[in-house]
């Protein structure tokens, strides 16, 4: 099956026209994209821009062997005015024609209605059709002539709920290729990824992107974190023949300080994982309504599929681990270590506090670089606010200091987040791991 991807973006393209937003007006040259239309094996068209023969052209793809179209969505809403002369052969979709369009006897194309779980055997293609998110919309399952499988869902495809998507599936195997809006719901490839239909082989191409989209390198970096990928407009994808995305890190580190958006960051790079253990370090404090609030807003915007631990056994977690970790934060790990130790006193940190502190630092260090999941863990960076005015406040800067890098040292990724921006202080290529969001 060979795909050219003539456009990757939403409805309106990116940049939307006339869009005084910072990422639309930074979005020139190559990098601009056009309304999502897929080119099929040179004679299926998957959704269309206003002009997808300019696209194919500028792709060196002429349309001159189109045969048919097929559509996500309602005809009105697509941009068809060039379909009276494109020559096509048929129309399918999931509402019946424009009242404009001209009748088959005049020279206008066919027209077939589906409705969801009807199945199409098109030049050798075998068409599913998939409930969609909303009425009127429906999303496709292609197997191709070489029998490898697509599936091809627009965001306003998606069912709202993992069930709805799950239907996708009831077939079973695994997909060669999804072309979905990965950057709006990660949670809905981690949903494919929990049934098998999305699996280490399966190209993830990130369709649909627009101005809520990060922009530039921030875009590749996130989409790498979910095992995804963007093609530029007119991108040739050889399913099956193509190279698998680009790695994704199994251990990142990502800092921070206070509010900056570090947790959030952490939190989205596994979005797009089926089950993730939150290794909570901060535990509970009594008497303390303020940081039960902010555990409470931690705990609302975590998936219904993670699983929280609240403990600092980190070197025992990381060993045990059999699912991907991410740990929030090392800087309440650290605290609790130098709790324990007594080394907040100046005499105990000299009489062998400073030893075992740093013993149980390497212990992690250790564990972290032998860990066989992926793991995120999230720290404060506090090396450039004001110098404590205590020895013990001064101490646990720098012990944080010596722990963040050391772990970062045992990182494929290190991120510093600033103010929301995410910054990309290291990033390591390194062997697909089996585990990876597995």
């Amino acid at each position: 099956m060979e795909l050219t991807l003539l456009g990757t973006a939403g409805p309106k393209g990116w940049p939307q026209p006339f869009c005084t937003c910072a990422s639309c007006l930074g979005c020139t040259g190559p990098v601009v994209r056009g309304p999502a239309c897929v080119l099929l094996d040179g004679t299926l068209l998957l959704d269309c821009g206003p002009e997808p023969a300019h696209a194919a052209a500028r792709a060196g793809h002429p349309l001159t062997g189109v045969r048919r179209l097929l559509l996500s969505g309602p005809a009105e809403s697509a941009p068809l005015a060039w379909l009276p002369a494109a020559g096509l052969v048929e129309v399918i979709a999931p509402s019946g024609p424009p009242a404009w369009l001209p009748a088959p006897s005049a020279g206008g194309p066919q027209w077939r209605q589906v409705a969801e779980e009807d199945t199409l055997d098109l030049d050798g293609h075998r068409i599913r059709v998939l409930p969609g998110g909303t009425p009127g919309r429906v999303a496709y399952e292609v197997t191709g002539t070489d029998g490898t499988r697509l599936l091809y869902a627009p965001p306003s495809t998606l069912p709202p709920e993992a069930e709805a998507v799950r239907a996708w599936t009831r077939e079973g195997g695994h997909y060669d290729v999804v072309l979905l809006d990965v950057v709006s719901w990660p949670e809905r490839l981690a949903t494919l990824r929990r049934d098998g239909a999305v699996t280490e082989d399966t190209d993830v191409l990130a369709i649909h992107l627009s101005h809520e989209s990060p922009p530039g390198e921030e875009l590749h970096r996130r989409l790498a974190a979910w095992g995804a990928r963007a093609v530029p407009d007119g991108g040739l994808v050889r399913v099956g023949a193509d190279a698998s995305p680009s790695p994704r890190p199994h251990r990142t580190l990502v800092l921070g300080g206070a509010r900056s958006g570090k947790s959030a960051e952490a939190e989205r790079r596994l979005a797009a994982c089926p089950d993730v253990l939150y290794v909570a370090t901060g535990g509970t404090r009594e008497d303390d309504p303020e940081w039960a609030e902010r555990i409470a807003l931690h705990r609302d915007r975590r998936p219904d599929t993670w699983h929280t631990a609240e403990t600092v056994e980190l070197t025992r977690l990381l060993a045990e681990a059999r699912q991907p970790l991410l740990v929030d934060c090392l800087s309440l790990w650290l605290t609790a270590v130098m709790d324990t130790h007594g080394a907040w006193d100046d005499a105990r940190w000299a009489a062998g506090g400073r030893e075992a502190v740093r013993a149980d630092i390497a212990a992690l260090a250790a564990a972290w670089r032998a860990c066989r999941v992926p793991v995120v863990g999230v720290s404060n960076e506090v090396g450039s606010g004001v110098v404590p005015p205590t020895p013990a406040g001064r101490r646990f800067r720098d012990e944080l200091g010596r722990l963040n890098a050391t772990i970062a040292g045992e990182s494929d990724e290190v991120l510093l987040v600033v103010a929301g921006q995410v910054l990309t202080l290291r990033s390591l290529p390194s062997p697909r791991s089996p585990w990876a969001c597995a």
